[in-house]
């Protein structure tokens, strides 16, 4: 619990960045957009259904397709400003119809009375439409504010940090207490700036001065520490931190920490760990230099960045050719091999294996369709999955696809028979699990490489001969224990990593002193 509660400060200051600034942008163009409609009434249908789509697209996707638009124009594509953009545009919707609708219903009596009285119709706007509508309008607040808060956890797959750090980390690595925290977090955010909202509603509603200058006190206040901690962060001084980024699975975040501490140690550089990034994000981050490392897989590049559907057994042969692409396709360099292979496998109850008398993927082809088949959220869509279907004829039962965290959960207690299991997971043996044997040979290799950004290599190169340190120090069941070690016994990626590293370190002066 210390561990987590001392990342706190850190995700609660950038959850509440991202909350208050959100909100701040999408009641500035609810409020007068609001406005304007009930002034221009056509415009009323168009722009709430464009708002309604908005609020109907995912929340996820709709931070993915930020990514995708800034990529394009060339802005920063991952972090604060896809975030920002996305929660701005789900906060509009709840403020802009209560706008409408409040001002739309304020009693027509009352409205002739001003014009009676003269009154312009900036003036009746002013004096009469918006002091009746501002509960109303203020309730639209609210609901966005509690909306923004929640939604701000899932800016981890973009790059942007938030108490979803927590969230996303806690469910991959079974660390519920991170979760827990998260979860906490959130909701403790939530009800604190819905009830400042609310007391500013209410102290307008009753004339209550001294209320109303305590609830606007207290929000500026957040208002301030948000700007000055987000002026902090653009001013820092110094060299800039190397930036590490790191797919949503445990192997992924002990992984990241190693690099990050085998540099800190070895060049005294700071770095900075970017966590839970899809497969495409983290790529196309790292070519546009937002993150500078991550570790990849070479049959994720073969088949995803480069396109390929035909799938050579030859590794060497695939890490020179994806070595070659990478530097002159998207000047990324290869830096080294992990030394292990991290490949899709389908792997069943051992119980269930052996009654069926599976042991190779094609022994499942008699029974595909009476089993049930789970997948992390990528696999269906990628062309490894097609290609195992095309060459072993498996036609499954079912088909469901959720968190790679609870994938393997769903399988032990028989929700699904199969899943896409990942052949380094030290849940594997933990639960008792059967690899079934590519027989067909269809899956590519999938060597865990290191992959920096080209113009990173070129202005820091102590770095990168710091990372060459940790090719083939690793095989394939030294990251399953490692990963088990995580995910059964609770440690966090980072005490794994400095493990690790020490015993390399142990290991490497043990080699000097007998080899001199």
């Amino acid at each position: 619990m210390s561990e987590q509660l001392s990342l706190l400060p850190n995700y609660l200051t950038a959850h509440l960045q991202l909350t208050l600034l959100a909100l701040f942008f999408s009641t500035a163009l609810s409020l007068p957009l609001g406005i304007m409609i009930t002034r221009v009434r056509w415009l009323e249908q168009p722009v709430l259904a464009i708002a309604a789509v908005i609020q109907t697209i995912p929340s996820l996707a709709l931070l993915a397709i930020m990514v995708v638009i800034l990529a394009s124009l060339q802005l920063q594509s991952i972090g604060f400003l896809p975030a920002i953009i996305g929660l701005t545009l789900y906060g509009i919707l709840p403020v802009l119809r209560n706008t409408v609708t409040a001002i739309t219903n304020v009693d027509p009596a009352l409205k002739e009375a001003a014009k009676g009285v003269g009154m312009t119709s900036l003036q009746q706007l002013r004096r009469v439409e918006l002091p009746m509508a501002m509960p109303i309008i203020v309730a639209g607040v609210r609901t966005s504010t509690v909306l923004v808060v929640g939604i701000a956890t899932l800016s981890t797959p973009v790059g942007a940090t938030s108490l979803g750090n927590y969230i996303f980390s806690g469910l991959q690595t079974r660390n519920f207490t991170a979760v827990l925290v998260g979860c906490v977090g959130a909701a403790v955010l939530a009800l604190v700036l819905d009830g400042l909202v609310r007391a500013i509603e209410v102290s307008v509603r009753n004339r209550h001065r001294t209320g109303l200058l305590l609830s606007l006190s207290l929000l500026g206040t957040l208002y301030a520490y948000t700007l000055i901690t987000l002026a902090s962060d653009f001013r820092r001084e110094g060299p800039d931190p190397v930036t590490i980024g790191s797919k949503t699975f445990t192997e992924q975040y002990i992984l990241s920490e190693l690099m990050a501490q085998q540099i800190e140690q070895t060049t005294g550089n700071l770095t900075r760990v970017v966590q839970s990034l899809g497969s495409t994000v983290a790529f196309n981050a790292l070519e546009s230099g937002e993150i500078d490392l991550y570790v990849d897989y070479s049959g994720t590049i073969w088949t995803t960045i480069m396109g390929r559907n035909n799938f050579p057994s030859d590794k060497i042969g695939v890490l020179y050719r994806i070595k070659q692409f990478l530097q002159t396709e998207h000047d990324i360099s290869l830096v080294g091999v992990l030394g292990f292979e991290n490949a899709y496998t389908l792997a069943m109850r051992e119980q269930q294996a052996e009654s069926l008398d599976i042991r190779r993927t094609s022994d499942l082809i008699p029974h595909a369709s009476r089993l049930s088949i789970g997948s992390d959220y990528e696999f269906f869509a990628r062309e490894e999955w097609a290609i195992i279907q095309q060459e072993y004829g498996l036609n499954f039962a079912n088909f469901r696809s959720m968190d790679s965290s609870l994938m393997y959960q769903a399988v032990t207690q028989g929700t699904v028979d199969v899943i896409s299991a990942f052949s380094t997971d030290g849940r594997i043996a933990a639960l008792n699990l059967r690899i079934l044997e590519d027989d067909l040979h269809v899956i590519p290799p999938y060597d865990a490489v290191m992959l920096a950004n080209g113009k990173f290599v070129r202005e820091r190169p102590q770095v990168i001969t710091a990372l060459q340190y940790l090719g083939n120090t690793i095989d394939a069941n030294l990251m399953q224990r490692m990963n088990l070690k995580v995910d059964e016994q609770g440690l966090s990626p980072s005490e794994v990593a400095e493990t690790f590293l020490r015993t390399l370190d142990s290991y490497e002066t043990r080699a000097t002193v007998t080899n001199p």
